[in-house]
């Protein structure tokens, strides 16, 4: 059995407080057992649109991926460094990349983030493509011998991308699915617990979601409820609002139950685009 981590932050517009707070949380994790951790989504800068650009590092180089070796290899865990801003050939946007460290420090994966969030309720508004470059390949790693599906955020919405992974390697399924975020308030209050347990439950795996939880400097509030779900759908861990960190164990023989149980992964016919009809 693997015992795994969400950190929930209420991250600031200062990247050397954001890296302290992390590194602090993170050792909470590790002090209690966690050997795969993972931060939320811009847990090294919550900001205007533009500090993401000022801050963006190129792939393998730079102060907030070094943090994330260093504190992985520190404390011997598999780290999921929540979202990173990487920089391209692009001199206007970054991509929003989710970058996974073994023990050792080195880099094991990086996902991309490829649905980029957009809403505006008149009252307040985002733009996420404004100043980030969408990805486009979905990633599957493999931590300690788990198979783990890579997504952040907005890609909770888009269930076709779970099951692309989950049906990646139909003898291996995925064994968790990990989604660090920084859901809005307006949106979460209603959608977060519902995106996460439908995809939980329909790839009989288990979600890990670290978040952003509370009043930011921007003013903007964010949703927080860093949450860790079973293959059934049932919450095991859960933390409302502020700084904090959410501890479960993963069970393979709770996934290998339920999906014995209700072999809905084995049930699955459709596949592909739909046929019009003449």
């Amino acid at each position: 059995m693997t015992t795994i981590a969400a950190v929930q932050m209420v991250s600031t517009a200062d990247v050397t407080e954001n890296l302290a707070t992390a590194t602090r949380l993170v050792s909470h994790a590790a002090a209690a057992g966690a050997t795969f951790v993972s931060l939320p989504e811009y847990f090294c800068l919550i900001d205007r649109d533009a500090d993401r650009l000022r801050i963006g590092e190129r792939a393998g180089d730079g102060p907030i991926q070094q943090r994330l070796a260093d504190i992985a290899r520190h404390h011997k865990i598999w780290l999921l460094g929540g979202t990173v801003p990487i920089r391209t050939d692009s001199s206007t946007h970054v991509r929003n990349a989710s970058c996974l460290f073994a023990p050792d420090g080195s880099l094991a994966a990086r996902y991309d983030k490829i649905h980029l969030f957009a809403f505006d309720n008149g009252r307040e508004g985002y733009d996420e493509g404004a100043v980030l470059e969408a990805g486009d390949t979905p990633v599957v790693a493999d931590v300690a011998g788990l198979r783990v599906g890579l997504s952040v955020c907005y890609d909770l919405r888009f269930p076709e991308l779970y099951r692309q992974m989950t049906f990646a390697d139909a003898a291996s399924p995925l064994d968790l699915i990990c989604a660090p975020s920084a859901f809005t308030f307006a949106t979460g209050s209603t959608h977060w617990e519902l995106l996460l347990r439908a995809r939980a439950v329909e790839n009989q795996c288990y979600v890990m979601a670290a978040a952003q939880g509370g009043v930011h400097v921007t003013g903007n509030r964010t949703w927080g409820h860093s949450m860790i779900v079973d293959p059934w759908g049932d919450v095991l861990a859960c933390l409302d609002e502020g700084e904090g960190v959410v501890l479960a164990t993963i069970d393979p023989v709770r996934i290998a139950a339920v999906r014995s149980q209700l072999p809905a992964l084995a049930h699955r016919k459709l596949q592909g685009s739909v046929v019009p009809q003449a």
